[in-house]
């Protein structure tokens, strides 16, 4: 559905790398740094498995092992730059995946885990539900937000000198705009809280730390995946979301010996 749009309507997603905050050059280095995060969170994981009483919790944490260990092979890959130079469209493919392991798989594991630790009464009735409750919730904001996404896109809502172009950082045109997801969300929010309420005997901060906090990260990347997997299209679809060997921004414009001119 995404060709039926030209590469005007994607316009404003080229900010980030017109300053050059996604070059190939910074998410190279952040891929290295990801590295030891992502180790760190999988011993976190690791650690917990012997404490917890979350079902097939060794398997889970094998399964991810295997998954965070390709993840970390392929970082330092692509944090070389005679990789990511000419490679950049899987670079961003693998930031994609990365900042989803620890943000999203990671943090969501680590709060089951720690959930199923003490904070329970009926174990397996409550685990199941809060699991299939708490991933449902987390898929319909990845739903909500891309349908909204495309609508936006479809209205022009993301050309160079619309209303989101000029207020992209806005906080207040921001939650108007993203009000369906925020919706969703929130609701995900009270759902844990009244769940806990019911099913804990005492809420306090060390559980709203170890246990709301990932699964309300685990949201916010799923509000996040839709941008990303949109700026990726762009990426594959068109030459000015992408940078020449010398590190230069790719232009739409070509000059008059037909080349591509650098951007600003």
């Amino acid at each position: 559905m995404f060709r039926k749009l030209t590469e005007e309507d994607f316009a404003v997603l080229r900010g980030p790398f017109e300053s050059e905050r996604q070059s190939p050059t910074l998410m190279g280095a952040a891929l290295f740094l990801s590295i030891f995060l992502q180790g760190l969170l999988w011993y976190l994981e690791y650690h917990f498995m012997d404490y917890t009483t979350y079902p097939n919790a060794k398997e889970i944490v094998t399964y991810h092992f295997w998954f965070t260990a390709v993840l970390i092979v392929l970082s330092l890959i692509y944090s070389v730059p005679a990789v990511f130079n000419r490679s950049q469209k899987i670079q961003y493919l693998i930031v994609i995946l990365v900042s989803q392991n620890f943000g999203a798989v990671s943090e969501y594991i680590l709060g089951v885990f720690l959930l199923a630790e003490g904070y329970y009464e009926r174990p397996e009735v409550m685990l199941n539900t809060f699991t299939n409750v708490t991933l449902f919730f987390g898929a319909l904001i990845f739903i909500v937000t891309f349908v909204r996404f495309y609508l936006l896109l479809a209205k022009g809502e993301f050309r160079k000198g619309s209303k989101r172009d000029f207020f992209r950082g806005d906080l207040e045109a921001g939650i108007k705009s993203n009000l369906s997801s925020i919706i969703v969300g929130s609701t995900g929010l009270v759902f844990i809280i009244q769940f806990l309420a019911r099913n804990v005997q005492e809420i306090d901060l060390d559980l709203i730390m170890s246990v709301v906090l990932p699964i309300l990260l685990f949201f916010t990347m799923m509000f996040v995946l839709p941008e990303q997997l949109v700026i990726l299209f762009c990426k594959y679809r068109f030459k000015s979301f992408n940078y020449d060997k010398n590190g230069y921004l790719l232009s739409k414009e070509l000059d008059a010996e037909g080349k591509l001119n650098h951007g600003n």
